[in-house]
């Protein structure tokens, strides 16, 4: 029965409303109010300050900027195994595998399709049809800047709007199509391993999303709005493996997806898996 009533608060709750107006607060930069929820949530949720490069909390200027917070150069090692594809975040395996007819395994029984997680273009799909992806959720505690698994070349960025369902396993296993339904940004790279794409999905409470190439992303108008960055008159944005991408303003999921034959994911590697940004994922199927 709570299960029940929690997945039904889900469709009834206002969820942009609620979520722009929890972003105000994390703005906040009262110190009575910023100092005493950073420190609450350090305390509900164990977050380990040591390798952040600031780890005194009340020097954050709102509660923003410690969720967001850096870390210390050495906090995350990026793995150097020749080939590896890395995590892109802190957080845990929620699924990963291939693309079975143009749709992801979400959990449960659900699935979505590619093409609606791409913003509803097949074109835009087509390269990723029977490759592989992987799915990481980003829990409260975790560290919330999301990085390359593989250096690229940014092609298009494109904002898709939607709901904000939570994005916890309840959800997951209840809700259909949650990921393809959920405000995202799906940026799309050219990589040694051909097209990659990887997508931060948004979720109840997550204030906005930014790149670090256009800053705030999320909220805009709500419309579909498509960047693309391969015109003679842009500049080529390329950045490195394990190079800061964007990061989530209160937390959520990042989908990696690969075209066919491109990736072979690490054994032993599967739902509930933590990992952490810079871990090896796998490997090229080249290498």
């Amino acid at each position: 029965m709570k299960q029940r009533l929690f997945i039904l608060s889900q469709y009834l709750l206002p969820h942009h409303l609620l979520s722009r107006l929890i972003g105000y607060a994390a703005e906040c930069r009262a110190g009575w109010f910023k100092n005493r929820l950073i420190s609450w949530f350090i305390k509900q949720y164990r977050v380990d300050l040591s390798e952040a490069q600031v780890e005194d909390p009340s020097a954050f200027e709102h509660f923003n900027a410690f969720f967001t917070r850096a870390l210390k150069d050495t906090a995350r090692p990026l793995d150097e195994t020749p080939g590896a594809i890395l995590s892109p975040a802190d957080g845990a395996v929620s699924q990963l595998g291939p693309i079975e007819h143009g749709r992801v395994f979400q959990a449960k029984g659900h699935g979505f399709s590619v093409v609606e997680l791409l913003g509803g273009d097949s074109q835009r799909a087509n390269p990723f049809m029977g490759g592989d992806f992987a799915t990481i959720y980003l829990s409260p505690k975790d560290y919330h800047r999301v990085h390359m698994p593989l250096a690229g070349t940014l092609r298009e960025m494109v904002y898709v709007p939607g709901r904000l369902f939570s994005v916890n396993q309840t959800t997951a296993e209840n809700v259909p199509e949650l990921f393809a339904r959920n405000e995202r940004v799906v940026c799309l790279f050219d990589t040694e391993r051909g097209p990659m794409a990887v997508v931060l999905v948004g979720a109840m409470i997550v204030a906005s999303i930014e790149t670090v190439w256009a800053g705030l992303v999320t909220p805009p108008k709500r419309a579909l709005k498509t960047v693309r960055y391969d015109q003679a008159a842009r500049a080529p944005i390329t950045l490195d493996k394990g190079a800061e991408l964007g990061r989530f303003k209160l937390g959520s999921t990042a989908i990696v997806l690969f075209g066919p034959g491109q990736v072979r994911w690490a054994e032993g590697l599967g739902a509930g898996s933590q990992v952490q940004m810079g871990q090896r994922l796998g490997n090229s199927q080249a290498s």
